[in-house]
């Protein structure tokens, strides 16, 4: 008896301390994930001190200079003044607009850092912090707010204490920001407001959704990755109207909105036919490749025994790309379209995302990122399965970060977010004892091949041997994800099929 008066003393002064102190712990929280991220960016970006053609550090930068000094015609196309050779523009209007401003910004600071031609490769530490500060911006102004609105939202039933931990958790995730604050990128603004599109939807702010979503893709057409899950989830949820006549309605109004809010974001490229096209070649560069890098895809894992491109065309390549993710993608995306709720949203965006990044052509490591977004919103559902494919999904990318020295940064960042996770999320107690084996199990082989690879000086023969075991272990554990992940939709679809036969 006394113990249940304990616990239920316990529970009421957590509720007093929440309603009291909340916006203190949140504040504690802003400025922690804050500090993170100021720590990573003193470490080296991109490229720093490589010339000819440096790194995306320098790729962001001369798209502040084109952007800010030539007419939005020459943008995109191949000009005396624009060696589209040199990093040319290649993402969506959205990414050249915001380009645009910040080269805006600093021609009032600094006219050298974006003066036509000769600025190329400009660095100095003042502009670095410029650079940063842009990023802490944008990270600020979109993706916070989004996951403390997420959260809120959908993790509204537990406790105070809980969502402020887990919009922690989710805040100081080391993939985005050594990738963002690290390596340089401006991956915060697509994912944000991709996730401020599925607060949209999940709420019935349909539209609202819509033109968040698509100002993402219209920011970077990698969140193409996530397109086909918002399109399931909008129509499953139309066609369950009370009747026809609504549901063709509500369908019209949808894709009304997607396509004016295209076509405000593509308005000076469709003046010309050709300039369109243009634009659409650059977003698009099907002759890249059939992935970049060392990236922990299926194709990649398959190059190591099967050379796919000395046997099939770069055409064919791109139809076995094609055909292949498609049938990946529609098991889920059927499922939430027959049965839509925000859970089978939030899995068919990990299945999907996943899908496209292991079987899509031309991947770049970088792009397990549009996995994490989806899966780290689900940690508070499944804390083992996701802290193991977050952790992996950094562990992926560890070649690109050793590349760009942020080694030292990788470390201190993992070790923080698995405290957190084993702290505020992981009952290892309760844990079965296979899942935990398999989990200490899998750690223990990445921390072993980061030792191999630093320790043993790899073969002539093959200098890439160990990228290519980190890559093909990563997709090994991606694949085996997929899987599962698959299973807890087809869960979520028999459980909602269930309750309509119980309400029927």
């Amino acid at each position: 008896m006394a113990d249940k008066k304990n616990e239920k003393n316990k529970e009421t002064l957590e509720t007093n301390i929440n309603k009291k102190d909340f916006w203190f712990f949140i504040s504690l929280v802003i400025l922690l994930s804050l500090l993170v991220r100021c720590s990573v960016s003193l470490n080296p970006y991109s490229g720093a001190g490589k010339p000819p053609m440096f790194g995306d550090y320098e790729a962001q930068r001369h798209w502040m200079e084109i952007t800010f000094n030539l007419p939005i015609e020459e943008w995109y196309v191949n000009t005396t003044s624009n060696d589209l050779q040199y990093w040319g523009l290649d993402y969506p209007p959205l990414t050249a607009y915001h380009s645009w401003l910040c080269g805006y910004i600093a021609n009032i600071i600094n006219p050298a850092w974006v003066k036509l031609n000769t600025s190329r490769g400009f660095e100095s530490s003042e502009h670095k912090l410029f650079m940063r500060y842009t990023v802490l911006v944008a990270d600020m102004l979109i993706y916070f707010p989004a996951i403390y609105v997420f959260c809120s939202i959908f993790y509204k039933k537990d406790s105070q204490i809980s969502q402020i931990t887990t919009i922690l958790t989710i805040f100081v995730y080391p993939g985005l920001i050594l990738i963002d604050h690290g390596h340089f990128q401006y991956n915060c603004i697509s994912l944000g407001l991709a996730l401020w599109g599925i607060i949209g939807v999940i709420k019935d702010h349909d539209i609202f959704g819509s033109v968040m979503f698509s100002l993402a893709l219209n920011y970077k057409q990698m969140e193409l990755y996530h397109a086909l899950p918002f399109f399931s989830f909008l129509l499953g949820k139309a066609l369950r109207q009370k009747s026809w006549l609504k549901s063709v309605f509500n369908v019209f109004c949808l894709g009304s909105t997607v396509l004016i809010t295209f076509g405000l974001c593509w308005l000076p490229f469709l003046k010309e036919i050709q300039l369109a096209g243009q634009v659409l070649h650059r977003v698009f560069p099907f002759a890249r490749g059939l992935y970049e890098d060392k990236v922990a895809n299926i194709w990649c894992s398959l190059s190591v025994f099967i050379k796919l491109k000395n046997i099939f065309s770069s055409s064919s390549l791109l139809a076995i790309c094609g055909f292949s993710t498609l049938v990946f993608l529609l098991p889920s995306n059927v499922m939430l379209g027959l049965r839509p709720s925000p859970k089978s949203f939030l899995l068919a965006l990990v299945n999907s995302s996943l899908a496209f990044f292991l079987f899509s052509f031309h991947v770049h490591e970088k792009s397990i990122l549009l996995v994490t977004l989806p899966a780290s919103l689900l940690l508070p559902l499944q804390p083992l399965e996701i802290t193991w494919f977050l952790s992996l999904a950094s562990f992926s990318m560890i070649s690109l970060l050793e590349k760009d020295r942020l080694l030292l940064a990788y470390i201190p960042c993992m070790l923080f977010f698995l405290l957190l996770t084993f702290s505020f999320h992981l009952d290892f107690k309760r844990t079965p004892t296979v899942m935990k084996f398999l989990f200490l199990f899998s750690m223990s082989c990445c921390v072993l091949l980061h030792f191999i690879s630093h320790m043993i000086v790899p073969p002539r023969k093959y200098p890439d041997i160990f990228p290519l075991l980190i890559s093909m272990y990563s997709c090994g554990h991606f694949i085996l994800f997929l899987i599962y992940s698959h299973f807890l939709q087809y869960n979520e679809y028999c459980t909602l099929v269930d309750g309509v036969k119980k309400n029927v």
